[in-house]
């Protein structure tokens, strides 16, 4: 009898006990990246009253089974439901990431390594990823030899807007190319001022530059002349001109700036400087012609004499020199009949769009793709590779130790963390932005559980009241 109320009790704390877990369950349903957790019960220790016996031919007895009286429940395990992936939260915030697979982010806190699946970031004040608790988030580095990619090391904080990220430097323009038509009717190319092209450049500490470049025909059919009149900077002033006021009288003079010469397609282009206006004039030691087919009105070559090519490189010289050799490629120009109107149109880069060359930029935003590498964006139409998120992955996830925060902690039983982690898209993995993951609880099988173990502790106490009443009328039998 007194078994009795003793396994009474011990049902009532098994029971108490997945209740617990339930309520934890249906309290972290809107938690994100929260798993639940489940409950087993077994069976516990055994009163043996008669041990099992065998058949005995001698004697004629038969075997008997063993007599036992259980003691009672026991919880046998508390597990969590980590596999099982929860919603899917649509938030657009480039801060949010989901981890679609088996892996978990890797997280620092207190200077110890944490997991979890709880993909909402932010900024701290030091341009920190991090988490809502406060944990670093952790990941791989860009490779300083290669710029456009990570280096799979130990993992380290991501400082994806330290102070150096906030910008990206600038890059001196090195490919120019002209598309467009040149006419041979159009009046502008008999005329003393040609048609002028507006070739703009950057040097390497992303200042602008604009050279013009005139157009006029030559002294043979189907050839046109090319020279460089000026070079202005982004305020329109001429790189080869300085103004000099007298501080006096207030008036105005002009002379020669340390740049007196360039050379343009392998020609010596000598400046000479107007004291008085400021004005130009520039003279080259060989005349650059753009030459087409008659028969076709295709492009042919352009340069001088055995040094014709399809392109002219423009270099200037300074000291410093900020400027890069700018290669100007003519090759894709037409000379056909078009109403008498001349349009080209330079392009900074080559035909591939390489060596543009770009201003210095300013942060405008970060985004991160499916294999969890940040990039900074630049309002100067840059991309930049900052850090990529790594993930880890265990041979038993359901062995990690949660310790709060949604963090876990490895343990013996879920495997060794080895401090690099992986791709996330590793084993098909991959990383959603914009998307945070819920937690998995369903409340169906929450409520279905609630009940059972309702009835599972109503019916122990009843163990315990009906053992009560039989030893009160045990009590009772000396009356």
């Amino acid at each position: 009898m007194m078994r009795a109320l003793f396994s009474g009790v011990s049902g009532l704390k098994v029971h108490q006990t997945k209740m617990d877990v339930i309520g934890n369950n249906i309290s972290n349903v809107n938690t994100i990246g929260f798993k639940a957790s489940s409950v087993t019960f077994s069976d516990v220790f055994y009163q043996t009253t008669q041990n099992a016996t065998g058949p005995n031919p001698a004697t004629g007895t038969t075997g008997r089974n063993a007599m036992q009286i259980g003691l009672g429940s026991n919880v046998a395990s508390i597990t969590s439901n980590i596999s099982a992936t929860g919603a899917s939260q649509r938030t657009d915030n480039p801060f949010d990431v989901m981890i679609e697979g088996e892996g978990f982010f890797i997280v620092n806190y207190g200077g110890t390594n944490y997991f979890t699946k709880a993909g909402s970031f932010h900024i701290d004040s030091f341009g920190t990823l991090c988490t809502a608790a406060g944990a670093s988030v952790m990941g791989w580095q860009v490779d300083p030899n290669d710029p456009a990619k990570t280096v799979a090391d130990r993992v380290s904080a991501l400082n994806v807007m330290a102070p150096e990220n906030l910008y990206s430097p600038p890059e001196a323009t090195t490919e120019v190319y002209l598309s467009g038509n040149i006419d041979s009717k159009d009046t502008q190319l008999t005329s003393a001022t040609g048609k002028i092209v507006n070739i703009s450049f950057y040097d390497s500490l992303g200042h602008s530059y604009t050279a013009d470049m005139k157009i006029r025909e030559g002294s043979t059919s189907n050839a046109f002349n090319v020279d460089i009149t000026d070079i202005k900077d982004e305020s329109g002033q001429s790189i080869f001109v300085n103004k000099v006021v007298d501080p006096a009288t207030g008036a105005v003079t002009y002379e020669a700036s340390s740049i007196t010469s360039f050379q343009f397609g392998g020609a010596n282009c000598t400046v000479a400087v107007n004291t008085t206006d400021g004005s130009v004039t520039i003279t080259s030691s060989q005349q650059q012609v753009i030459t087409f087919s008659g028969s076709t009105g295709n492009f042919v070559n352009v340069g001088s004499g055995t040094g014709a090519g399809d392109s002219l490189r423009l270099t200037i010289a300074a000291n410093p020199n900020p400027f890069r050799p700018v290669n100007i490629d003519f090759s894709s120009l037409t000379m056909y009949a078009s109403s008498g109107s001349t349009t080209v149109e330079p392009t900074r880069g080559s035909l591939e769009g390489l060596g543009a060359g770009k201003r210095a930029g300013n942060m405008t935003g970060i985004s991160i793709d499916t294999a969890g590498k940040i990039y900074g964006k630049y309002d100067n139409g840059d991309s930049r590779l900052l850090g990529q998120i790594a993930v880890a992955t265990f041979a038993n996830p359901a062995g990690l130790e949660a310790v709060g925060n949604s963090m876990y902690a490895a343990t013996q039983n879920s495997g060794d963390f080895d401090g690099i982690g992986q791709d996330p898209t590793q084993g098909g993995g991959s990383l959603s932005t914009g998307v945070i993951e819920m937690s998995n609880v369903d409340l169906s099988q929450q409520f279905t559980d609630m009940i059972t173990t309702q009835r599972g502790f109503q019916a122990n106490s009843r163990i315990i009241t009906t053992s009560d009443s039989l030893l009160e009328e045990l009590i009772n039998l000396k009356r």
